[in-house]
């Protein structure tokens, strides 16, 4: 009896034993989770919710173009006997570029020339011959066809002075197209003929081209819903304009000056038109830039866009009060570079969440790692 009692008694401390080991690590309601442990601190990075002034900006994909391009094509069948800039050169209004040959046009200026000498001597004659024939006239000394015929001769002289006069200027006009000049100011293209080769008006290829690099134009196309705000910012002298260039530290600076007049019914987007100084070529003609607009600057709350999270009811940040995290629905209006802007939710000077989010719920308390004051993580941590 005694060796059975004392079995039982080892039976019934090894299954208050189970119950014992069981609660520990099962929960109350049956289910096979293990219990929660003791609530713990989550080292997190914070922020400021800030109310300062923030410009209300529109980016877009644009493109550099030039406000004038110039084709070089000659005016006249000839050879090309001098080419007087370098490939690529900046040029300026007026300023020699081709010189063709033009021999036989002077020739042929002589040639008019004489003609026009030997007309105008013919004329003075024949001025005389009538001065003479009419005194003659008035006396009966000759007959009246006489005299006639000689004012026929004054006119047809004075005419064949007269019109050889306008093929000398025609002349003139055609040698003047022997040196072709700059129309505008800008930079060379590569020239596309070189001395010696033979140009006409019915050549397709330009001998040259010049675009005008300085000042230029960002052209982009913004949505239709943008139209209204970007009115009224030209109407207030506001909006401006920033490209930016890939790859490209520096930003190029403009004005709007223009909305084109209709909008594209097939993408609802409307094209906008910056003028862009360019001083110093920032802008290459060609160039896909980011075109960065501002509209207005406004008073705004704004917190770092690391702070706003997301979840199926919207966007929300996590505020930090007491070493506490709890949870703070927004609107967030756009976005301002690294910043985020709220439209509600935030009256400025919160202190968010930025980084450690996952780990968080509402009521989590947390230790701020970049607060003043907060304990350094151990070295190699």
């Amino acid at each position: 009896m005694t060796r059975r009692k004392w079995i039982f008694g080892v039976g019934v401390l090894a299954l208050i034993g189970v119950v014992v080991l069981a609660r520990g690590f099962w929960t109350t309601d049956g289910t096979s989770r293990p219990r929660q442990q003791a609530a713990r601190v989550v080292p997190v990075e914070i922020g400021q919710a800030e109310r300062k002034k923030v410009p209300v900006r529109l980016d877009a994909l644009g493109s550099v173009t030039t406000m004038a391009s110039v084709a070089l094509k000659a005016r006249l069948e000839t050879a090309i006997v001098g080419v007087h800039f370098a490939d690529g050169a900046l040029v300026k209004e007026g300023d020699l570029l081709f010189t063709l040959d033009c021999r036989q046009i002077e020739a042929d200026m002589k040639r008019v020339q004489a003609v026009i000498d030997g007309a105008q001597a013919t004329l003075e004659q024949g001025l005389r011959d009538v001065e003479r024939y009419t005194e003659l006239a008035s006396r009966n000394a000759t007959p009246i066809v006489t005299l006639n015929n000689a004012q026929t001769q004054v006119n047809v002289a004075r005419a064949t002075a007269d019109s050889n006069r306008a093929q000398l200027e025609n002349l003139r006009v055609q040698l003047g197209y022997c040196a072709v000049r700059a129309p505008i100011s800008g930079r060379m293209s590569m020239a596309n003929v070189k001395v010696g080769n033979f140009v006409r008006p019915a050549d397709t290829a330009p001998m040259a081209t010049i675009n005008q690099v300085s000042p230029v134009y960002v052209s982009f196309a913004v949505p239709q819903k943008n139209l209204p705000d970007i009115r009224q910012a030209i109407a207030a002298e506001t909006a401006t304009v920033e490209a930016i260039i890939p790859g490209e530290q520096k930003r190029a600076t403009g004005t709007v000056s223009m909305i084109e007049n209709t909008v594209d019914p097939a993408t609802g987007m409307v094209m906008i038109r910056a003028t862009m100084p360019n001083k110093d070529e920032l802008l290459w003609p060609g160039t896909l830039v980011t075109a960065e607009m501002t509209m207005r600057v406004e008073d705004a709350v704004v917190v770092p866009s690391s702070a706003v999270q997301i979840s199926q009811a919207g966007n929300f940040v996590f505020l930090v009060k007491d070493g506490v995290a709890k949870v703070q629905n927004v609107v967030v209006a756009r976005q301002a570079g690294p910043e985020a802007v709220i439209a509600s939710g935030l009256e400025g000077g919160e202190t968010v969440v930025t980084d450690g989010q996952l780990l968080l719920s509402d009521g989590t308390r947390v230790n701020p790692r970049n607060a003043p004051g907060a304990a350094k993580p151990p070295a190699g941590s």
